[in-house]
């Protein structure tokens, strides 16, 4: 037998019966637990199976919060260790689990004890870490949250579990002890492993952030206040085995609300970390209904490991719910490609394909005969039309100029189905991924950050930014509602377009109307079936210097009204190309068929940035549940009277009523 228990009988089975013992006060594991923290905002989680922990206390300490916070006790059922006394398996359980044995006392205390099934069990696994391999959450008792503070478990637990992230130390890193789990994704299908391999820093300066005089305090004093004026602001801190600072990620309320309404197309912008700023900031950006940038989450990580990405992805996963994006762009990295595929398995992952041209120059900028090469790598890469074209076009290219042994373009064409855009006409990327020569991705924090940006001085304008953002989308709001577009043309689409989109978006649309008049031939050229097909020529800007004429085949099926183009503008950016438009306005079609029109693009919708809440759950007899959820109702107000004048003016005589009626109701008390 590989291991003894803890317990005097040695145990054979995890299941077998095995004398309990209670952690008392004053032990070794419960002195820990007062100096342990929690994880995020709102503590503890409900265990899950797959949950890793750095230490065997961590775990006992982050079940224990769970149960002060749902009403029982904990008791260590079991321990195992191996032979080298090292312990590799361990067993907590509900206080009321088991039954004591007969005493032959002559007056025995009462049995308070059930029997409760209620428990978790752990193992050390490979990679030092404490996994949960099996939970059990439902008990045979009643239990209440009012009654946790008697259990002798919660004796060092003191008022409560929830507390202030304190980063005080001389070198102004953390040591408060948070527990790290990994986040279980959203098929149950247990943790991530990370391998020793070759991704893996082996360098203490990515173990830990390098934090510098101030950032600690900086870190401290933004949470703190992002936690007083937003209820529902949550962060996960990642901490090393020494209980340094490690990765952190965090979003506000308003960032994921947005998740709801435009997170099926999400970038992850690794500029920070490719370009070693000095804040190595991780963004997840979205696209509003204005085409503007949305942030939905920031990260800190201490290097770009296949384990920080990982950590950093399945946080921002379980921050919005474990609902994950259709579709995630990142740069191209080997690194980010195995955390896109571990977290995100059916999430189609694009390559960013401005990040990758502006590479050009460096990759290949000292070959014989560069412009040639550059100006061929472009043309296959922006004016394929089909998958068959670019294959050609690249093997021309790679033949003529004898580079069959590069190794960065034998990578780009081992992903080409991830960045090329001829591979990716059947994905909807709302405009997010660049598609057209010359165009450049541009930061959310662009002017607020750049390589000599302290962490410090990054969080003092982190709200900026982000009023900044907020501002320019209800100054578009507002342009949208209130003001008319200024309609160029008559076209029927684009009147039909002018009464639901914003206008941002109707001007993008406006360049293919405009188009249309420069699409100088349509012809039909196969008729059977209901699936008629169109060549449509076009002439076209090349290389910014020369234009030429290209035909683009437009499918259109009258029945299903469905209309097809080759060149998949519509998947691309969100509206119909000047080819399809062409054949429609040809077959007499005066507006736009219901399905091509976008309701991400919409300035109908009411969208609201404040977390729906109901009453469930709410405590009226107690003040914070109280406060918490009357907060959370006026915010909406709130949103609600902002949007006009009238508005404004109608919630504040609104407000001051209440306020009056809340005074005469107190006065009579």
């Amino acid at each position: 037998m590989d291991g003894v228990s803890l317990n005097t009988d040695p145990v054979v089975d995890d299941d077998a019966d095995a004398d309990e013992f209670e952690i008392e006060g004053d032990c070794g594991m419960a002195k820990c637990i007062s100096q342990s923290g929690v994880i995020q905002g709102e503590n503890p989680l409900p265990p899950v199976v797959g949950m890793e922990f750095d230490s065997y206390e961590d775990v006992y300490y982050f079940y224990n919060c769970y149960a002060k916070e749902q009403g029982f006790g904990v008791r260590v059922s079991n321990t195992w260790y191996r032979k080298t006394k090292e312990r590799y398996r361990g067993k907590l359980s509900c206080s009321s689990a088991g039954f004591k044995k007969k005493s032959e006392a002559n007056r025995p205390r009462p049995e308070t004890r059930t029997g409760c099934p209620a428990m978790i069990k752990f193992r050390l696994m490979e990679n030092k870490r404490w996994r949960i391999i099996e939970v059990e959450l439902d008990h045979n008792h009643l239990i209440s949250a009012v009654s946790g503070k008697f259990y002798k478990s919660h004796k060092q637990l003191g008022i409560g579990t929830k507390r202030v992230l304190h980063l005080d130390s001389a070198e102004e890193v953390q040591k408060v002890r948070l527990f790290r789990t990994v986040v279980i994704d959203v098929e149950g299908n247990g943790s991530v492993e990370i391998s020793s391999g070759e991704f893996r820093s082996s360098h203490n300066q990515t173990s830990q952030l390098r934090l510098k005089d101030g950032d600690a305090q900086a870190i401290h004093n933004y949470f703190s206040h992002l936690q007083l004026i937003d209820p529902n602001f949550f962060y996960v801190v990642d901490l090393n085995e020494k209980g340094c600072l490690r990765n952190l990620f965090w979003s506000n309320t308003r960032s994921r609300v947005a998740y709801g309404y435009f997170g099926d197309v999400v970038a992850v912008d690794t500029i920070c970390l490719t370009d070693k700023y000095q804040v190595p900031l991780v963004s997840f950006i979205g696209v509003n209904h204005h085409g503007q940038s949305v942030l939905l989450g920031c990260g800190l990580l201490a290097g770009d490991t296949i384990e920080a990405c990982t950590w950093l992805f399945r946080a921002w996963l379980t921050c919005m719910l474990g609902r994950p994006p259709q579709v995630i762009i990142t740069d191209q990295c080997r690194t980010l490609q195995a955390a896109v595929a571990d977290v995100f398995p059916r999430a189609f992952h694009c390559l960013c394909l401005p990040r990758i041209m502006q590479k050009v120059p460096e990759k290949l900028g000292g070959l014989y005969e560069y412009e040639s090469i550059r100006m061929a790598l472009n043309n296959a890469v922006y004016y394929s039309l089909r998958p068959e074209e670019f294959e050609a076009t690249w093997e021309d290219m790679i033949h003529h100029y004898g580079l069959r042994n590069h190794v960065w373009l034998q990578m780009l064409y081992e992903d080409r189905r991830q960045w090329v855009p001829v591979y990716l006409k059947e994905i909807f990327l709302a405009g997010m991924l660049l598609t057209r020569p010359n165009e450049v991705v541009e930061s959310f924090f662009d002017g607020y950050l750049d390589k000599h940006t302290s962490l410090k001085e990054f969080l003092d304008k982190y709200d900026q930014a982000l009023q900044a953002n907020h501002q320019l989308e209800v100054l578009a709001d507002m342009e949208s509602r209130n003001s008319g577009f200024m309609l160029q043309s008559r076209c029927y689409f684009e009147l039909q377009l002018a009464k639901l989109y914003t206008n941002n978006i109707l001007r993008k649309f406006e360049r293919e109307v405009e188009g249309m008049y420069s699409c100088f031939c349509t012809r039909q050229i196969n008729g059977e079936g209901e699936v008629i097909t169109y060549m449509v020529r076009e002439q076209i800007e090349v290389d910014g210097n020369r234009r030429e004429c290209r035909d683009f085949e437009v499918l259109y099926n009258a029945t299903e009204m469905e209309v097809l183009c080759v060149c998949g503008l519509f998947n691309f950016r969100g509206y119909l190309c000047r080819h399809a438009l062409s054949v429609l306005h040809q077959n007499g079609i005066e507006e736009i068929p219901p399905q091509y029109v976008v309701s991400r693009w919409r300035k109908d919708i009411k969208r609201s940035y404040v977390l729906n809440h109901s009453n469930g759950g709410i405590d009226i007899n107690n003040p914070v549940h109280r406060y918490d959820h009357l907060y959370k109702c006026i915010m909406q107000v709130v949103e609600e009277g902002r949007k006009s004048e009238v508005r404004y003016k109608d919630t504040v005589q609104a407000l001051d009523q209440i306020l009056r009626k809340l005074n005469l109701v107190e006065g009579r008390l």
